[in-house]
């Protein structure tokens, strides 16, 4: 099912965007454990519950992914992170600045969380999506959902519903139509290497630009 929405990928979400009759779909779908497609600010993401373990092994076998490759996670604030991490690394408190945006900061997983979501890694990534439907998806769904990009692997991730729907057909449960995303760079995938930032991936966010946040914070 595609529901077509008015989003339009703006830079920051509206706290007091109201979740749409598609949204409320949406969410029902995936508390049922169904996969949803969602604009982002970046391309459309595939969401899943993932607390939910058969939602994830339907994920990976819908986008043949390797199942060593983790998920990444979008949240709606900052508590949510609690559901994912037992720690947030105080080098990473001035880079939540950032939020919402196309920054996902690796953190240590929780013990419960699912093997299939940190790829046996130990570790989760998670951001807050500046896109206003997605934002208000995960706000209203109150927890994380799954944030990988809605393609099968190794093939260009979709940036518009209707190369959602060619990519995957009826396989998806629902799609939220934001319209055509930006597509060009993902966003930047930060961690920690012997308690230092570590790139992991280049983006929409220069790795230049977050060590200057942190430094300056430092330095403080």
């Amino acid at each position: 099912m595609v529901a077509k929405n008015g989003g339009n990928g703006a830079d920051t979400p509206d706290d007091f965007f109201l979740p749409t009759n598609e949204i409320r779909q949406a969410l029902t779908v995936i508390r049922q454990g169904g996969v949803v497609a969602i604009p982002t600010e970046t391309y459309y993401g595939l969401a899943v519950d993932p607390f939910n373990e058969e939602a994830v092994s339907r994920l990976f076998i819908l986008k043949k992914r390797p199942s060593a490759k983790p998920l990444l996670t979008l949240i709606a604030n900052r508590n949510h992170l609690d559901a994912l991490t037992p720690e947030i690394p105080p080098v990473y408190l001035p880079l939540l600045d950032f939020w919402p945006g196309p920054l996902t900061l690796v953190f240590t997983a929780r013990s419960s969380l699912s093997s299939l979501v940190t790829g046996k890694t130990g570790t989760v990534g998670a951001r807050i999506s500046s896109h206003p439907l997605a934002h208000c998806f995960v706000r209203e769904l109150d927890q994380p959902v799954t944030a990988t990009s809605a393609n099968i692997s190794g093939v260009p991730a979709a940036i518009t519903a209707d190369e959602v729907r060619q990519a995957f057909g009826s396989q998806i449960d629902f799609i939220i139509d934001g319209g055509r995303t930006p597509g060009g760079k993902g966003s930047t995938l930060v961690g920690l290497r012997q308690g230092r930032l570590a790139l992991i991936r280049e983006g929409v966010i220069s790795f230049t630009e977050i060590q200057e946040k942190a430094r300056l914070t430092q330095g403080s």
